[in-house]
């Protein structure tokens, strides 16, 4: 990706920002231009919130192309406190005392490198949130 395409997708990179129908409230992310609910085509930017729960995940062994240096790493879909689904990879966990249901935030990390002299590309990732003691948080 050319680092002029990279800048045009910053907003839902970097700041989870998604488009809201205000006609039928339909909330899209990543963004789109029509609303494929009522077809209005008037939609308004929304942040969406940084934190949520894990609803459910998976461990990558066998990666696509390009990410073979980064295995094993979880992708899971993330349920934000605006009820927001999102899919995203899970970072700061051991995919072998991962639980579902635990409560995660968003932080921004690095996704992959192009080569040695070539840009880094950053994105939005989730990591449980830990309580005092170091397990992860668990709200009713």
């Amino acid at each position: 990706m050319l680092p002029s395409n990279l800048w045009r997708e910053i907003p839902q990179r970097y700041r989870l920002e998604a488009v809201f129908c205000p006609k039928c409230s339909t909330t899209y992310f990543p963004p789109r231009e029509l609303c494929t609910e009522c077809g209005s085509r008037e939609l308004e930017k929304k942040k969406l919130p940084t934190k949520g729960k894990l609803v459910t995940y998976t461990v990558i062994h066998t990666p696509p192309k390009g990410f073979e240096l980064y295995t094993p790493y979880i992708v899971g879909l993330v349920r934000l406190e605006d009820g927001t689904h999102i899919t995203a990879q899970i970072t700061d966990a051991d995919p072998n005392k991962l639980d579902l249901d635990v409560d995660v935030e968003a932080v921004i990390r690095k996704v992959k490198e192009n080569g040695r002299e070539g840009p880094i590309y950053y994105g939005y990732k989730f990591r449980p949130i830990l309580n005092a003691n170091g397990a992860p948080e668990r709200k009713c």
